[in-house]
């Protein structure tokens, strides 16, 4: 007990043992002890002593409470007391609060030390994880702490450890279902350390459901009203999405974006936002940031931008822009996030255009925005986001584009003045005494005029009122006046990036431009002067935009040909010295930090010089300008001649593509007519079929009939053989006699009238059979059709790819070209005049021109393919009339025979019914009838019945007059 006392800072009755002699001892005593008691205790008091004496109990102690762990697993006391210990050891938190900042790299490098000898053996770190998965608190609390603390120290190590680690992943993904918040709040923090730079174990995570409970703890806490548990659930899901395409898609798959909504749902009362709050909003709309960053794939980006708008994300996004009382940061990081949300999406940026601000009246929230760009009073980031968030809007949107500058233009300018236009707004900050004002209008402006040249054009149509009684003058003059007037060189900076975005692809802005014979003076001057290292930039743009003049120059003034502005430079500046100039630009620092991403991010206002769209322009342009100096005027006439011939190709080929776009089109069109008369093919196919079971049903009930009426007959013929007329008048059989030979005639008839219709049944089973040759003679038309077509649409795509070869051969034609001129120019002069460029040329025009006419050619034979299956669709639609027409006229025929056999049903019905009643009468003169079964033997023809009725007659008067 003394050495317990003396461990635990008792007294003792001897001299205090050292802290180095104490750990030594209680090290001993841990390995060497058999009772669990004195092992435990001894684990206590190593715990105890970590935190004062923290490298020698890692030195001395970390092998024995490894073992420890591995040995004593049934008791969790001692098992914690060892967790504890090794965390106090690894762990750099609680250091860090005592030590000084001298010390702070020593501590770092404790640390980690001692996480490279406890993961050294990887069985620790597996030992460690299956501790983890046991529910007693005094177990998995300490395991969790002391494995977030190896994952600080040695992320990338300890993460394959246990990604190799069979179910690693799995059993830190329990932590999260834990009942104890204390236990699911530091299994985040595990989660984060484990999810760093590790995309593998990202999609582990994300497989896992870890979305699903995130979300859920965030809807628990109270989304963003929640504390710090909701601001560490949000660097986790960030984890899991920043740069990993895969968990994306399976974020935006699992309609997890629709969750994020209420997130965004402020009341009306903004005021007192608490920091952490705050702190939880900016990470969450950092999180829908990263869901569609323009550094995503394209397709990823869009697809997300569409989720947004469907759920209402966005439209809850504006109404947080659009509130009062929102905090700046929290309103700056909103602009930057619905900038992103509708960066290049159509359909986003249509719904941003129509967001107004509750204002009296009411204003689009794009006029909302640039007043807070233009205003100098308003924070450095707030006019960047403002910023980044109209170059977003206007990011392929020529709609948004065409009512920007329709704003300027004088036909749509409120005359009245009772409310700021975008335009006017522009125009403002445009002019305005602020540099960065006029950096971001000028910044502004151009990206309304990218890459359209329409625009550009109309831009020139802008006048502005300078002052009262002085004329107008047109925006472009006003750019270049300002420029010469030595403002700001931030100023200038932006002016000239307008200017070149102006001039790039315009030949008409570039004549404008030249037309002011003060601007080109100017410019020659500012590249001439050696100025300062700050003048540098702006020369190097001045180079950049006469060099824009040269090359867009469509030599429409004679004083500012292309030959004449080098001539000039040459004489002026120099060509080494104008193309020393120009690359002042890609090479400034700032420069590189504007090419790196869209979002204009500058430390301060001094520093935003350059936008990220212009950069690319510069990059395009700054090689064709250097070579474009260094061109003769005749290598100039050739280069204006190439082109004018590839522009009347490119024209011809246009032509053709539309031409067989057409073709496709009409195509399109004969085959849908085609499928239509198919299907009316086989309505009245199955209509023929039906009309040919019922004539069918009608020739058995005919055949029925008729057998019936000769049954009849024979009945009544045989009577008369054995007609025994006892006390009849001779008056009465003669009458008898008359009706018997009148119904006779009557049947007679009928049975003509039966052949008749016999005929009509035979034309109509022909013509069935003429309609089903022709089906198939015009379903195989058919077949034909579509395989004409299917020919045609091959050739059309034979079309495209020979029109794709023609055009890498002008290409390499092109690069001969250029190769010729540069060894004529250096060749001796007395050896040629550029021969092999002219025969080169000509070579390239004749094929040209042969290309031409195989086109034409092509086309033509496509339009005689596409005649002749026109006139076999006319054809088979003639067919198909006709068809209709047989039809029409076999229905006619058919209720025609129905209602004449319904008549003679009739008529039959009559002659049973006489003939029943002269069957009476003979009854009731004495004469024997005869049932109809005993006359079915005496079945004979209608001659005999002729032949042999005299005879009979002569008979029945001798009994007569026997009797």
């Amino acid at each position: 007990m003394n050495f317990l006392r003396g461990v635990m800072g008792g007294p003792s009755a001897g001299p205090q043992p050292s802290g180095a002699d104490t750990i030594q001892k209680l090290c001993d005593r841990v390995a060497s002890s058999t009772l669990l008691d004195d092992r435990r205790d001894a684990v206590r008091a190593l715990k105890s002593l970590s935190k004062k004496y923290r490298l020698e109990v890692g030195i001395q102690a970390m092998e024995h409470l490894i073992h420890v762990l591995q040995t004593d697993r049934s008791d969790s006391e001692i098992i914690g007391y060892a967790l504890d210990t090794l965390y106090n050891v690894i762990s750099n938190d609680l250091e860090e609060e005592e030590q000084e900042e001298n010390s702070a790299k020593h501590v770092d490098d404790l640390g980690s030390q001692f996480t490279e000898i406890f993961i050294k053996q990887q069985e620790n770190v597996t030992l460690l994880l299956t501790l983890v998965e046991e529910f007693d608190f005094h177990v998995r609390w300490p395991g969790v702490k002391l494995l977030t603390s190896l994952l600080k120290q040695q992320g990338p190590q300890v993460q394959q450890i246990i990604l190799v680690s069979p179910m690693g992943v799995s059993r830190l993904m329990d932590l999260l279902a834990d009942s104890r918040e204390v236990i699911r709040n530091d299994g985040v923090l595990l989660l984060q350390q484990l999810t760093k730079s590790n995309a593998a174990i990202q999609k582990i995570v994300a497989f896992e459901n870890a979305f699903e409970r995130l979300l859920d703890i965030i809807t628990e806490e109270g989304n963003s009203d929640g504390g710090i548990v909701v601001e560490d659930c949000l660097i986790l899901l960030q984890n899991l999405l920043k740069n990993n395409n895969s968990n994306q898609n399976f974020f935006k798959e699992g309609s997890y974006i629709q969750r994020m909504k209420p997130w965004f749902e402020v009341g009306d009362d903004n005021c007192g936002w608490s920091a952490q709050k705050v702190t939880n909003l900016h990470l969450m709309l950092q999180l829908v940031r990263v869901l569609v960053s323009p550094t995503n794939p394209p397709g990823a980006t869009s697809s997300c931008q569409k989720a947004m708008f469907h759920c209402g994300l966005l439209q809850q996004l504006c109404t947080i822009l659009m509130a009062t009382g929102v905090p700046a940061d929290i309103l700056t990081e909103t602009i930057n996030t619905v900038s992103e949300v509708i960066r290049g999406c159509q359909t986003n940026q249509d719904y941003f255009a129509s967001v107004n601000a509750p204002s009296n009246p009411p204003r689009p929230a794009i006029v909302v925005l640039l007043m807070s760009m233009v205003n100098e009073r308003q924070p450095f980031v707030l006019r960047c986001a403002v910023l980044y968030c109209f170059q977003c809007f206007l990011y392929k949107n020529q709609k948004g584009q065409g009512e920007i500058v329709s704003t300027l233009l004088p036909s749509t300018i409120d005359a009245t003045g009772n409310s700021v236009s975008a335009g006017q707004l522009l125009c403002g900050g445009l002019f305005s005494t602020d540099s960065l004002s006029n950096w971001c209008a000028a910044v502004a402006l151009a990206h309304a005029l990218q890459e359209n040249a329409t625009l550009k054009e109309q831009l020139l149509r802008v006048q502005l009122a300078t002052s009262i009684g002085n004329p107008p003058v047109s925006l472009l003059q006003q750019c270049t006046n300002i420029l010469s007037q030595g403002s700001k060189v931030q100023t200038r900076v932006g002016l000239l990036m307008l200017l070149c975005t102006w001039l790039s692809n315009c030949s008409i802005a570039v004549t404008h431009f030249l037309h002011n014979p003060a601007n080109v003076p100017f410019l020659t001057g500012q590249i001439a002067e050696n100025l300062g290292e700050e003048e540098q930039l702006v020369q190097g743009l001045c180079a950049l935009l006469l060099g824009i003049s040269i090359y867009y120059n469509d030599n429409s003034l004679e004083n500012y040909r292309k030959e004449k502005l080098k001539q000039l430079i040459e004489k002026r500046i120099g060509r080494e010295n104008f193309i020393e100039k120009l690359g002042f630009i890609s090479k400034h620092e700032l420069y590189s930090r504007a090419a790196q991403k869209p979002q204009p991010s500058f430390s301060s206002p001094d520093h935003m010089m350059f936008d990220h769209e212009f950069t690319k322009l510069v990059k395009e342009l700054e090689g064709v300008i250097s070579k474009a100096i260094y061109k003769s005027s005749e290598e100039d006439k050739k280069e204006e001649e190439v082109k004018k011939t590839l522009e009347q190709h490119d024209n011809i080929v246009t032509h053709y593509k539309k031409v067989i776009r057409e073709q496709d089109q009409e195509l399109e069109e004969l085959k849908q007519r085609i499928n239509t008369l198919t299907s009316q093919n086989e309505q009245l196919q199955a209509t023929v079929t039906q009309q040919v079971s019922q004539i069918q049903q009608h020739k058995d009930q005919y055949n029925l009939l008729k057998v019936q009426l000769g049954k009849d007959m024979q009945h009544h013929n045989s009577h008369g053989d054995t007609l025994q007329m006892n006390g009849i008048q001779t008056e009465e059989v003669s009458k008898l006699r008359e009706e018997l030979e009148e119904w006779k005639n009557k049947h007679e008839l009928l049975q003509g009238q039966l052949k008749e219709k016999d005929s009509v049944i035979e034309k109509l089973n022909s013509s069935q059979l003429e309609m089903g040759a022709t089906e198939q003679s015009l379903q195989t038309s058919r077949f034909g059709g579509l395989e004409h077509s299917n020919e045609l649409q091959k050739e059309l795509e034979m079309l495209r790819s020979q029109i794709q070869l023609q055009s890498a051969e002008i290409s390499k034609l092109q690069m001969e070209n250029q190769k010729l001129q540069v060894m004529n120019t250096t060749a001796d002069p007395l050896l040629g005049d550029s021969g092999a460029t002219a025969a080169t040329s000509s070579e390239l025009e004749g094929r040209l021109e042969q290309e031409i006419k195989e086109l034409k050619s092509q086309v033509k034979s496509l339009s005689e393919e596409k005649e002749s299956l026109k006139q076999q669709l006319d054809s088979s639609t003639s067919t198909v009339a006709i068809l209709q027409e047989k039809n029409t006229k076999l229905q006619r025929e058919l209720a025609e025979s129905k209602k004449e056999q319904d008549d003679l049903l009739v008529l039959l019905a009559d002659q049973d019914q006489t003939i029943s009643a002269q069957k009476m009468k003979l009854k009731d003169f004495g004469v024997a009838v005869e049932d109809e079964d005993d006359t079915e033997s005496g079945d004979q023809g209608d001659e005999d019945e002729d032949g042999d009725e005299e005879e009979q007659d002569e008979n029945a008067v001798v009994c007569y007059h026997e009797n």
